[in-house]
């Protein structure tokens, strides 16, 4: 697949060094993320709603109930901007306005359409399970007819976007590098903690072996 094109909405101004079209760079954010933000306008004003997705080659898979109200507003067609950020690290800097973070960011310009087809809505919820942890899918009992039919599966083209990254060390002006100040970054990742069975878990079901290796860091 071929790199981006820089379009007049996803062309860095502020800082463009950090700035990257490559779609390598991308996938990877989008694939180690786990929630995105979708922007969109309703009724005249902004909204941002935060929710899960997955990454299927060149599209972006989005899905909710068919009731809510950012699916009732999206599956129409309307136009949206994605973002996902994963933070790295808090910058700590001799000044304060020199303080910044590590991360890795995307965003993504695009219309949405509605996904009707039944084996790609269901391959679509496939890779939601799987983008989140890798390997349940298999193990689980597949959406029934109903639940299909309750859940609204968006797509969008992965066409119009850039990442954004930030790392090293902070940047300092030259002459407060003499300051008496701890300086450096605090490094911040996402680690899983412990298994919490569900109460009504069957005697002596013990976790599978993808959740007791689980990372994110991909």
């Amino acid at each position: 697949m071929t790199d981006f094109n820089p379009t007049p909405r996803t062309t860095l101004r502020r800082l463009p060094q950090r700035g990257t079209y490559e779609r390598e760079v991308v996938n990877r954010i989008l694939d180690e993320g786990l929630v995105c933000h979708v922007g969109f306008v309703h009724e005249g004003l902004p909204v941002v709603i935060p929710t899960a997705y997955a990454r299927a080659d060149d599209r972006l898979y989005l899905h909710g109930a068919k009731a809510s109200r950012m699916m009732s507003v999206l599956r129409g067609g309307a136009r949206v901007c994605v973002t996902v950020t994963l933070l790295d690290g808090l910058v700590l800097a001799r000044s304060a306005s020199h303080h910044s973070m590590n991360y890795r960011s995307v965003v993504i310009f695009g219309a949405v359409s509605a996904v009707e087809d039944p084996s790609e809505k269901t391959e679509a919820l496939r890779r939601f399970t799987e983008h989140i942890i890798k390997g349940r899918w298999a193990e689980v009992r597949p959406p029934s007819k109903a639940e299909l039919n309750g859940t609204t599966v968006l797509s969008l083209l992965l066409e119009e976007a850039s990442a954004k990254v930030r790392t090293g060390p902070p940047l300092d002006d030259e002459e407060d590098y003499q300051l008496p100040v701890w300086a450096g970054v605090l490094r911040l990742k996402t680690v899983a903690g412990d298994l919490v069975a569900d109460p009504r878990l069957q005697d002596g079901k013990e976790p599978p072996a993808y959740l007791r290796q689980y990372r994110r860091d991909l």
